[in-house]
């Protein structure tokens, strides 16, 4: 059996630990060529190391693959470019981007200052978009692309104390149904994989309660980050080419497809509303199908297999 990523040229961000390091593996198991990006700063954006990028190329040469490291940060519209552009002068194509590349900077809402606030929405939502944007004239030539963007159940379901990742990893989820559109008359695919993996990011979460210290204990011991990987594969490869649009949630051995905002219950009064009639019929006819304020861990609340 062929490999499903022969031939193709992949950019991994944030591919020197975690998730990003799992994905770049596998694909090039997968015969892709991987530009490995990865700043190499901590978990909450601060220094610079060139280390953990090579070393995931290393890795991969050594088990007879092809890649190369890039050092640029996803954050700048330039750089995110030059990370395009380590593909295009290396590999001669590129066909995938992995958008993985991210930091907290978790504060409670009512404490967090603009720069914790700027620097999440940066790296993610910015850094996401200025990637997916430098290789949108490359897809757009060659009539072909995938993009595979991470966002979170932070996002899609909420967290306490992650203003600014859930704000960043929401508006992912509207970035990539965006580009679906935009760029299905050229054939590119754009998709979320919400991943529950250990990671440096979900390590670095307050475990500050018994009941959060006993998640985070669980998460590492059932869901390594290799998990994420295969799902990652399949979407960068020709057998997804009619996936687009879509959010998945990779927990341990379980893929999940997850549901898009649509309008659940409608009220209509042909004299229209007021105030009060809002509050004495609206409301109450809405209210059996209201959501409850949950977090992630409130909804997900059985193991993981």
């Amino acid at each position: 059996m062929s490999a499903m990523l022969e031939g193709k040229v992949v950019v991994v961000s944030g591919a020197g630990n975690g998730i990003g390091r799992a994905i770049a593996l596998e694909m090039a198991a997968e015969g892709a060529r991987v530009v490995v990006n990865d700043l190499g700063s901590s978990v909450h954006g601060e220094g610079q190391d060139a280390g953990p990028a090579q070393k995931v190329v290393d890795e991969i040469k050594a088990l007879g693959g092809d890649a190369v490291a890039n050092t640029d940060s996803v954050a700048g519209w330039d750089s995110a470019h030059r990370i395009v552009q380590t593909a295009m002068d290396t590999f001669g194509r590129i066909d995938v981007v992995v958008n993985n590349a991210g930091i907290l900077r978790d504060r409670m809402f009512h404490k967090m200052d603009e720069q914790e606030w700027l620097a999440v929405l940066n790296v993610h939502l910015n850094g996401s978009f200025f990637l997916a944007r430098a290789a949108a004239p490359h897809f757009r030539q060659q009539n072909g692309g995938s993009y595979i963007h991470m966002t979170s159940n932070t996002g899609l379901v909420g967290n306490v104390g992650q203003v600014n990742y859930a704000a960043a990893k929401l508006g992912i989820v509207g970035m990539s149904k965006a580009i679906a559109l935009d760029m299905a008359a050229f054939g590119v695919r754009s998709n979320c994989i919400s991943p529950a993996a250990w990671s440096r990011m979900i390590g670095a979460v307050p475990t500050d309660t018994p009941e959060k210290k006993l998640q985070a204990e669980r998460m590492e011991k059932m869901m390594h980050p290799s998990k994420q990987a295969p799902l990652a594969v399949f979407l960068a490869s020709d057998a997804a080419k009619d996936v687009s649009g879509q959010i998945f949630y990779v927990r341990s051995n379980e893929i999940m497809l997850v549901s898009q905002p649509r309008v659940v219950r409608s009220v209509h009064r042909d004299a229209g509303w007021t105030a009060q009639s809002v509050a004495e019929h609206a409301i109450p006819a809405l209210r059996a199908s209201f959501l409850p304020l949950q977090q992630t861990h409130e909804v997900y609340s059985w193991d993981p297999i």
